[in-house]
């Protein structure tokens, strides 16, 4: 190219959900916030929690702060930690780089000094053992051991493309076990109305399946109507 790009580029002015609604998303199933959106939001299934959560607790939430690193560099990935206030997700892409780590215990260390709640990349991690010793609950594809590089360009607080999903920073993540689901910041609000009446009707469900229920009550309905037919 005629001109190189800068190392980094930075947003200034990016926007954060309030105390109140990121309280509103903790110890919520990823389930319930992808049935508030309609079954959207959730990220690909080969992005998971880490050992599957055997020797981490992989079950967090917070707003997300979001780099692109780009395939094997981790530039952009180290300054997030000069963005980070407390509490946030930091969600890394790096294309669904598989070359290479996205990230290890080192840098993953360094987020929770710096207050992060937990670490989603579409790439592998490395350093398991010192992870596990870190104890940030952390979302990736798999693991690897070899290193990348610290080069970049790459870019912190703009929006990223993840995991078929895209993910602008102030967006309420919300992640376990079974994956993760990004709440958009404009939707906030209205996911978290819907929620109250989620967990009613889950609530309601778990105590009737608990009692012995061995079918919905409009499964005898359909199977008897006319939108149902039976063959030899």
């Amino acid at each position: 190219m005629i001109e190189n790009p800068p190392r980094l580029i930075i947003k200034k002015n990016i926007s954060r959900p309030t105390k109140a609604q990121v309280a509103a998303f903790q110890n919520v199933p990823t389930s319930f916030v992808a049935d508030a959106l309609d079954g959207k939001g959730a990220l690909s299934e080969n992005i998971q929690p880490l050992g599957a959560g055997r020797d981490i607790k992989c079950v967090a939430a917070g707003p997300a702060i979001t780099a692109y690193s780009g395939p094997a560099d981790v530039l952009a990935s180290f300054a997030v930690l000069d963005l980070i206030e407390g509490g946030e997700m930091v969600v890394v892409s790096s294309d669904a780089h598989q070359g290479c780590a996205a990230a290890g215990d080192r840098l993953i260390g360094m987020y929770k000094n710096c207050g992060s709640a937990g670490f989603i990349t579409d790439g592998p991690v490395r350093d398991y053992s010192g992870i596990v010793e870190v104890g940030l609950p952390v979302w990736c594809t798999g693991l690897t051991p070899a290193s990348p590089y610290m080069s970049g360009p790459g870019t912190v607080g703009f929006p990223i493309q993840i995991g078929g999903q895209q993910v602008e920073t102030g967006d309420m993540i919300v992640a376990d076990l079974d994956g993760v689901v990004v709440v958009p910041f404009a939707k906030i609000d209205d996911v978290i109305q819907k929620l109250e009446r989620i967990k009613s009707l889950e609530a309601e469900l778990d105590a009737q399946v608990a009692q012995g229920l061995k079918m919905p009550k409009w499964l005898p309905d359909l199977m008897k109507g006319s939108d149902v037919r039976y063959e030899d």
